[in-house]
């Protein structure tokens, strides 16, 4: 019989993506009340490998992932998702469209996972109308998309990134005495 033990805590980030520079600048300041610190805000990407927003949020769409500084327990991560569901909807236009698309997620040295409130056969559910969705996988020195990853997560320059994050991540749990193994 194997023992139970809590895992590590995990590194909180998030995607925000949106066509108004104001809108992120106010998405950020309320984040921060809500999540803490952040930590690390990423350069202005540009969203276009797909036009699955366009209709909602409009054209010329970019993107930043950030990072907060308080590590997380990952069975927060549907508390995290219902949270940003809701600064959305107080950012959205009266008709009820998005101007921000804050998509939450976690990454720790094994894997990166995203909170979605869309089911599929690759995310598990995880309560209150929550699932995970397992995104990349840390494997031969370098996270690694899988068959389902978005498009967006498969690119290096974003892989190169959160290869960056887990390397930062690593550093905080050493300097905090976290069990590494």
């Amino acid at each position: 019989m194997g023992r139970t033990k809590e895992p590590r805590p995990a590194k909180l980030f998030m995607s925000l993506i949106s066509s108004e520079d104001g809108i992120v600048r106010q998405g950020l300041d309320d984040l921060s009340l809500t999540f803490g610190e952040i930590d690390f805000i990423g350069e202005r990407l540009p969203f276009d490998l797909t036009d699955y927003y366009s209709k909602e949020m409009g054209g010329d769409l970019f993107r930043h992932f950030i990072t907060f500084k308080k590590l997380i327990s990952m069975a927060h991560l549907p508390d995290i998702k219902q949270a940003t569901n809701r600064l959305e909807e107080r950012y959205a236009h009266p008709s009820g469209n998005r101007r921000l698309n804050i998509d939450p997620g976690y990454l720790c040295l094994e894997h990166v996972v995203l909170a979605t409130t869309k089911a599929y056969s690759h995310r598990p559910y995880l309560r209150d109308g929550i699932y995970a969705d397992l995104t990349l996988i840390y494997r031969n020195k370098s996270f690694q998309p899988l068959e389902w990853t978005y498009p967006d997560y498969r690119q290096e320059k974003v892989i190169g990134l959160f290869n960056q994050l887990r390397k930062r991540y690593l550093e905080e749990l050493r300097e905090r005495s976290v069990d590494l193994c």
